[in-house]
């Protein structure tokens, strides 16, 4: 990592993990510190303190502001709660303070103070309690991070996806998968396959009815929609190809067929990823002018306070960051 600019890593929801395995991943990588956290100095003393570590936590006002010495974790301070929310339990002050985390990282990269942000998990019932009405962090990614359109993609070492649609019912998740979403999400898995260093990436989509339609006999939303977006793709040069059933394409991705499948909805592209475990995935948000990651878990209330939540998918997600060129995040505009 350059030492001109850090990463931001977001604190995420209070009473979840991600305060807990933020301090693990400093304290497991001395060599990798050049980052600073994004949320409340309370909430991380807490979890420092829970862990029984020597770490001190340091608030600071500003990105100039934080000197990256060792032994101290530097938090700009986003909130100051008064009372910290119970570990394990969803409230509206988490949701609010994981939220103005998420707010402040995402100004100061837009600034360009960090070279990208890493979010840790929140919970979305503590998002609503807050009478916030995002379903996640993509869409507070797409409101607030001035993008023009963006899509999620999840990445590990043996497979990548991009979802055409994101969080939304199955029914709604089909109305929104229009040409318009199919053309977006082709675009934006050829630039971040590029981001990740893929000079020719060679990409996937998946059909949305079983068999892909074969042909439209079990629907007709690949003929009328998906296979048009696919030539028009490939008439902007993208090496792309489909639609391929749902149920076998991610297979020939693993095998090194293709570089990267374009799924129509949240499901079928997050299963075959996560099953190859959550410790190797990592969330990645294309289309915002800077870099973002994720782990590719949850807040888990059912650890949460009890030392023992692993920080491998943080440091994947971490390392991602380091790796992913902002420049190349974008889909191109036609």
């Amino acid at each position: 990592m350059t030492a001109s600019a850090p990463l931001a890593v977001t604190m995420g929801d209070p009473a979840g993990i991600g305060p807990e395995i933020i301090i693990k991943m400093y304290l497991r990588r001395p060599d990798k510190r050049h980052w600073l956290v994004v949320g409340d100095p309370m909430v991380m003393e807490r979890a420092a303190s829970m862990l029984g570590t020597e770490l001190r936590i340091r608030p600071v006002s500003s990105v100039d502001d934080a000197p990256f010495e060792a032994g101290f974790l530097d938090v700009l301070c986003a909130s100051r709660l008064c009372d910290l929310p119970a570990v394990a339990t969803v409230s509206a002050a988490g949701g609010r303070a994981a939220f103005d985390a998420i707010a402040a990282a995402i100004e100061i990269a837009r600034q360009g103070r960090v070279h990208g942000i890493v979010t840790a998990p929140i919970h979305k019932e503590a998002l609503a309690a807050a009478g916030l009405t995002y379903p996640g962090h993509t869409e507070i990614l797409a409101e607030l991070g001035g993008a023009r359109s963006v899509a999620m993609m999840l990445a590990n070492e043996d497979i990548r996806t991009v979802l055409v649609t994101i969080h939304c019912s199955l029914a709604e998740a089909i109305r929104r998968a229009d040409f318009a979403a199919q053309m977006d999400a082709i675009r934006l898995a050829h630039t971040g396959a590029l981001s990740l260093g893929i000079a020719h990436p060679r990409i996937a989509v998946a059909g949305l009815n079983p068999h892909a339609g074969e042909g439209g006999l079990f629907g007709d939303e690949e003929v009328r929609i998906i296979r048009p977006a696919i030539e028009a793709a490939r008439a902007e040069g993208i090496d792309v190809t489909g639609p391929w059933p749902g149920d076998t394409v991610f297979m020939q991705a693993r095998t090194g067929r293709f570089d990267i499948v374009v799924a129509q909805y949240h499901d079928q592209g997050l299963i075959p990823v996560k099953y190859l475990g959550l410790d190797r995935g990592v969330n990645i948000t294309l289309g915002l002018p800077f870099v973002r990651t994720s782990p590719d878990h949850g807040t888990a209330f059912d650890i949460a306070g009890r030392g023992i939540a692993d920080p491998s998918s943080l440091e994947t997600a971490f390392d991602y960051a380091v790796r992913l060129k902002s420049g190349n995040m974008r889909a191109n505009k036609r």
